[in-house]
């Protein structure tokens, strides 16, 4: 059976805890569990079985942290232990579905840890290749509480094989991943980067996971995976003990699957009496078909920005192009000066930060990477990457924690291709400007029809339309008055027939009214009264802030 039919189609059972199960067989303290899967292969696969007997779909196996960083003091190999693992999974699963399990690799990343980007992505890789080469089913990564290791795990899962993927999170009281995401981000960030499905592990016991599956549900147009724990642990005797029935376990599963939920499993202190319970409570039940959420969206790794329920402000000062300052700092490697030209703009109000950082005989592809990191490192606003070059684009949309916006696509077709495709792989937001081969048109019709020219290509790589954001560019010199009331009406065009989220670069309308702020400023709320959505603006101008002030004051949009 096709795994990504019958997700479609039905309920999924998963299995239960591994750990608690081998402890019972056994297992020494610190010594990893999947040692067993060449020590003990016949205890493995008997607790691969019992789960079967007691109704899972799916088997997991026994590699949560069967990574080289924590296999390292064990003498076996990744290879070798993923091998065993898959084979004794097998030979228990029969028909049913093995999932290759990937925990987190033990490390934090960067900046606060020293696990790097692409150190994570390779660690993960070779897991991915051995468990392909076994033979297993789908991957399963779970229990992470970074959504940048995620995102490592994720790309390398989906670059390494051809697999479904699944990636659950876990998350603290206050409804928070270990790096501060909540259920709205990761949604947004997984769901961008194109796993099967997505959602909770392990983390507060069902119970206390009851808001943030709610959560879940709500923003994610996956299916959703939920597998708590069997309560908060108690320490008895120098052991976790975890307090809830199988019987009261079921109660909240059946729950969960009539609030939406579609894949069902176990975590710590499940054994196969709770997938058992499970089975028996979702029999009857009819699963609540996925819906699509259509939201525009962009996240940092812990924040999420959403358009067009009110006015975004995207702040423009890291601008090698407009900004000398920034331009000069970057030849000096000031990097401090730019991080704190972030910080300032994120507390005069913006929402998302503009990067343009193209500084003539500098290397444009490092000073952008170098960049991301550092600013990412310090602020949590989500990053908006603007560069003419689509390999600048692409090499910062791989280092990038979260969902960012990329600005710089043009309605010509050669420019499209050139950075539609990355947009697609990593789950951006793309910024597409109203101009092609032939220049902007003058008249609001000619916009919108390059608008939709470009929402056609850009759903022809994948991305869909909700991601894709209109800028109704103004030209570099100042345009007849006509003309300018012409992208205005376009933003309304826009927003009416398409339906899409709107933005308009204030810095180059201000350019070509250099010596009166009163034309830029009223241009500006016109534009707001027409529909605009997100500006990118001078945060520091005080015109330019009183305006959207008032505008947000008058039209009750805060």
């Amino acid at each position: 059976m096709d795994f990504r039919t019958e997700l479609k189609r039905r309920l999924i059972v998963f299995d239960g805890a591994m750990g608690t199960m081998v402890q019972r067989y056994g297992l020494p303290p610190g010594q990893p569990p999947e040692t067993f899967n060449i020590l003990h292969p016949d205890i493995i696969e008997d607790i691969h079985r019992q789960y079967i007997e007691a109704g899972a779909d799916v088997i997991t196996t026994n590699t949560f942290g069967a990574n080289e960083f924590k296999l390292r003091d064990t003498g076996y190999t990744v290879e070798q232990v993923i091998t065993q693992a898959v084979v004794l999974a097998r030979r228990a699963a029969g028909s049913k579905w093995v999932a290759l399990d990937m925990g987190p690799i033990g490390q934090l990343m960067e900046p606060m840890g020293p696990l790097s980007f692409e150190r994570a992505y390779e660690l993960y890789a070779r897991q991915v290749r051995a468990g392909v080469q076994a033979g297993v089913d789908l991957i399963l990564i779970e229990t992470l509480g970074d959504l940048r290791e995620a995102k490592a795990a994720v790309l390398a899962a989906k670059e390494n094989s051809s697999l479904p993927v699944i990636c659950t999170l876990t998350f603290d009281q206050r409804g928070r991943t270990f790096t501060g995401a909540d259920p709205l981000t990761a949604v947004v960030v997984l769901e961008g980067l194109g796993v099967d499905a997505l959602g909770v592990n392990c983390s507060l016991g069902p119970e206390g996971l009851m808001p943030i599956v709610k959560e879940f549900i709500s923003y994610s147009s996956l299916p959703v995976l939920v597998q708590p724990n069997a309560g908060l642990p108690q320490i008895v005797d120098g052991r976790a003990v975890y307090p809830l029935t199988p019987e009261v376990f079921q109660r909240h599963i059946q729950t969960m699957v009539r609030m939406g939920v579609r894949i069902v499993g176990g975590c710590c202190g499940t054994t196969p009496d709770f997938i058992k319970a499970i089975r028996k409570a979702v029999k009857d039940l009819t699963p609540i078909a996925v819906s699509p959420k259509r939201f525009t969206a962009v996240a940092s790794g812990s924040k999420t920005v959403v358009f067009g329920q009110d006015v975004k402000l995207i702040g423009g000062s890291i601008n090698a192009r407009f900004n000398e300052g920034i331009a000069r700092a970057i030849k000096d490697n000031a990097v401090g000066d730019i991080v704190s030209q972030a910080i300032v703009q994120r507390s005069q109000g913006a929402d998302v930060l503009a990067m343009d950082v193209a500084v003539p005989e500098m290397d444009e592809r490092e000073v952008m990477l170098n960049l991301v990191r550092e600013v990412q490192a310090v602020v949590n606003l989500p990053l908006e990457l603007d560069s003419s070059r689509a390999d600048v684009l692409e090499a910062a949309l791989r280092l990038y924690n979260g969902k960012p916006l990329v600005r710089g696509v043009s309605a010509e077709q050669s420019v499209m291709d050139a950075v539609f495709q990355a947009v697609a792989k990593y789950g951006a937001c793309v910024v597409g400007y109203t101009r092609d081969e032939d220049g902007t048109p003058a008249d609001a019709r000619g916009r919108l029809k390059l608008a939709e020219r470009i929402v056609r290509a850009a759903e022809a790589y994948g991305i869909p339309k909700e991601d894709v954001i209109i800028d109704c560019t103004m030209a570099d010199v100042a345009p007849p008055s006509w003309e300018a009331m012409e992208a205005l009406k376009a933003i309304k065009l826009i927003k009416d027939e398409l339906g899409l989220v709107t933005t308009l670069d204030m810095r180059r309308v201000y350019r070509n009214w250099p010596n009166d702020d009163s034309v830029g400023s009223t241009y500006l709320a016109m534009a707001l009264a027409y529909g605009l959505d997100a500006p990118v603006v001078d945060l520091e101008d005080g015109r330019t802030m009183e305006t959207v002030k008032a505008f947000r004051l008058l039209s009750c949009k805060r």
